[in-house]
């Protein structure tokens, strides 16, 4: 089985879509006839520096994504079996499973890129290496129920949103033991309690809208379960203010007999992320041997030998994969009680200690 996951925003870059816009020519032109400007020169020149403002951005990632999957038509003729989109690219999963056309989704996107535009005090940080009872409880121990939790991309990479002053008083509390607290560039809150007048205000503009039944079964971020049709448009607006579950997505989507994925759109934000995804809930499947394990198979042993060898900004490269020169992050830590690992630059994630080898300095 084959699932086809379209990234959001986050993922924009300049040049993404360069083999597309003259490919599809017409499409390309009624994106400009919406939008008012060229989509090409925005993805591919950005000359007035806009492409990383959230009314810019959406569209951007929408087109990108949706010509990506009409190419991908094109050479393979093969229909997924299963679509899902991270946040902003569910819109194309719907568009995918032909629930609107692309110029309706794109007067959506625009829409909805308008309204997450114009927040303003909100902040948003990701949480690395905590589940989710332990973000809940560090929150409500230091009376931080004003955050709410945004974005599960996997067990362990959770994003917290809320006002700007409440993430700068999260920050240092999870930047202690082996967490690891990481801003990310807004000024909203996304996906949180405080969009609800974006969200309000996008309900009414999607009640003039008209949808088909999907014709591809699409996953809600919202529930993590494939949509119901009657309530398609009822979660599209209340993802605005609740929680992307794209770790829940993919874990429901592998519960498929031999289910595989492919990222359509710009970059592998989504391909790196279903990798860890895969890593860890295996990882926290596995249970311990009930006899004690020697100092040299002890994850605690390891992670105490590794930190004592290798400096912070080490390099290596994976003996499972070909990822290039990493450099970690942080020092080595245990993961679940049992995992010995380090957070790498360049992949942004976790590798085991085990499956790392050192890279010459002369490399």
């Amino acid at each position: 089985m084959l699932t086809y996951v379209f990234p959001g925003q986050g993922a924009q870059q300049k040049g993404m879509g360069s083999s597309l816009f003259d490919e599809f020519e017409e499409l390309t032109r009624s994106a400009d006839s919406v939008l008012g400007y060229s989509i090409k020169d925005l993805c591919l020149e950005d000359p007035d520096k806009l492409l990383d403002q959230t009314q810019y951005t959406q569209p951007a990632m929408y087109v990108v994504n949706a010509l990506s999957y009409y190419q991908k038509l094109r050479e393979t003729g093969r229909v997924p079996d299963f679509v899902a989109g991270h946040s902003l690219g569910e819109y194309n999963a719907l568009l995918a499973a032909e629930v609107f056309d692309f110029k309706t989704g794109l007067l959506l996107v625009r829409k909805r890129g308008e309204l997450m535009g114009r927040a303003s005090g909100g902040g948003m940080a990701a949480v690395l290496n905590a589940s989710e009872a332990e973000i809940r409880t560090i929150l409500t121990e230091n009376g931080l129920g004003s955050v709410d939790l945004a974005n599960f991309n996997t067990p362990s990479q959770i994003v917290l949103s809320g006002r700007a002053e409440d993430i700068e008083v999260a920050k240092p509390l999870f930047q202690t033991g082996n967490h690891l607290f990481v801003p990310l560039r807004t000024s909203g809150a996304f996906h949180s309690r405080y969009m609800e007048p974006a969200r309000a205000e996008f309900a009414a503009f999607l009640g003039g809208i008209e949808f088909s039944e999907p014709r591809i079964p699409v996953v809600s971020n919202v529930t993590a379960r494939v949509y119901e049709n009657h309530l398609a448009k009822e979660s599209l607006a209340q993802q605005m203010v609740n929680a992307v579950r794209w770790s829940d997505t993919v874990e429901h989507l592998l519960e498929h007999s031999g289910m595989e994925f492919e990222e359509i759109g710009h970059g592998n934000v989504l391909t790196k992320l279903l990798t860890k995804i895969r890593r860890e809930l295996a990882a926290e499947k596995k249970t311990p041997p009930p006899v004690a394990r020697t100092s040299s198979e002890n994850p605690v042993e390891l992670v105490r030998k590794w930190n004592e060898r290798y400096a912070i900004g080490s390099r290596f490269r994976s003996t499972t994969g070909n990822y290039g020169h990493l450099e970690t992050a942080t020092a080595a830590s245990v993961l679940f009680g049992h995992r010995a690992a380090v957070y790498m630059h360049g992949y942004r994630g976790y590798f085991d200690l085990q499956e790392l080898e050192p890279v010459p300095a002369t490399q």
